[in-house]
């Protein structure tokens, strides 16, 4: 018989994209994904685009990515798509040691984070 279909994580009318290993801290990162929350995709992309914000362009790498799901594998609208959710967690963090006056040595922290955008297709009022 074989293994059930997995159940979808979103709605119906939702797609969702996630970045998992985003280079920065999980603050940096969750400044830049509460500029768009909200926001139509379209005008999320464009605000992303200009923003001087290093991790904007990593965010607007998933948002496209989120786009061309709901496009692509859910039929959705683009024109009529809004970023319904835009959460940022930690991931993984490097750790490095680099080594300091008399002897001693401190810890280098590099941290890692994720971000995951549902965009829902949000119906003509």
């Amino acid at each position: 018989m074989g293994k059930q279909k997995a159940p979808r994580r979103v709605a119906e009318n939702e797609a969702l994209s996630v970045g998992t290993q985003i280079r920065g801290s999980a603050q940096k990162l969750n400044l830049v994904a509460s500029m768009i929350r909200g926001k139509k995709a379209g005008d999320a992309l464009n605000l992303l685009s200009f923003s001087p914000k290093a991790m904007a362009k990593d965010v607007r790498k998933v948002l496209a990515s989120a786009i061309a799901n709901a496009e692509n594998n859910h039929n959705l609208d683009v024109d009529a798509l809004v970023v319904a959710e835009a959460s940022v967690g930690k991931s993984i963090s490097m750790k490095r040691f680099s080594p300091r006056a008399r002897g001693r040595s401190s810890r280098i922290v590099k941290p890692f984070s994720r971000v995951r955008i549902v965009v829902r297709e949000q119906q003509e009022a």
